[in-house]
Order: structure tokens, then C-alpha cells, then sequence
């Protein structure tokens, strides 16, 4: 199971680090990624991380602006968003899946449920 929050509003500009908390002992064996979904959009890639936290990947429409990171002994892991756009405003899901760097929401097993982000101008 796993339960994202961090969320919230915040001006153009600001920051905000959102949490992933997983249940269960074996979170440091899966990828984690984070995906989004704005309204009337469909859900998609943000950034994602191996089970060691040593490779990472990103959209390019985060690169540079938000970092991906866990922490296997909290079963948690984290996004960093800085310099945050009125674009990125969206519904931020964290995703487990066996598979490191899958773009594709199809891929991946588990999900949480979502936390708002909105970014305003």
C-alpha cells in the first residue's frame, strides 16, 4: 500500500517536497516513480528511481526543477519540486513497479492516491 501527501498550494516560483510512504518489507526491492494527472489530461510520467536510489530519470518538462529520492529504511519515497509553474499543477501519484524507468502507467503494479499540487500564477 502506498499512501502519498506533501501536497498543497503554492505560488509560481515556491517549492513543496511530496512523500511516498509504503507498507510491507519488500519496498526496497521495487522502482518507484511519481506520475501526474491534470484535468481533462492523461496521467503522466514525472520521474522515477531504482530500488537502490542510484539511477534516476526524469520528464523533460521537470528536469532540473525536481528531484527524485528514497529512503529504504523509512519505506519513503520523496520528490523535491522546485521553481514549481502554474503547469505543473495536477493530482501527483506515486507508482511501485518491477521495472526501473517505465514511462508507460500500464506498467506498474501499485499506486497511490494521489495528492493535489496546484501552482498559482
Amino acid at each position: 500500500q502506498l499512501q502519498a501527501s506533501g501536497g498543497g498550494l503554492v505560488q509560481a516560483g515556491g517549492s513543496l517536497r511530496l512523500s511516498c510512504a509504503a507498507s510491507g518489507r519488500a519496498f526496497s526491492s521495487y522502482s518507484m516513480s511519481w506520475f501526474r494527472q491534470a484535468p481533462g489530461k492523461e496521467r503522466e510520467f514525472v520521474a522515477a528511481i531504482n530500488w537502490s536510489g542510484k539511477s534516476t530519470a526524469y520528464a523533460d518538462s521537470v528536469k532540473g526543477r525536481f528531484t527524485i529520492s528514497r529512503d529504504n529504511a523509512k519505506n519513503t519515497v520523496y520528490l523535491q519540486m522546485n521553481s514549481l509553474k502554474p503547469e505543473d499543477t495536477a493530482v501527483y501519484y506515486c507508482a511501485a513497479g518491477s521495472s526501473f524507468y517505465q514511462v508507460s502507467s500500464s506498467e506498474y503494479s501499485y499506486w497511490g492516491q494521489g495528492t493535489q499540487v496546484t501552482v498559482s500564477s
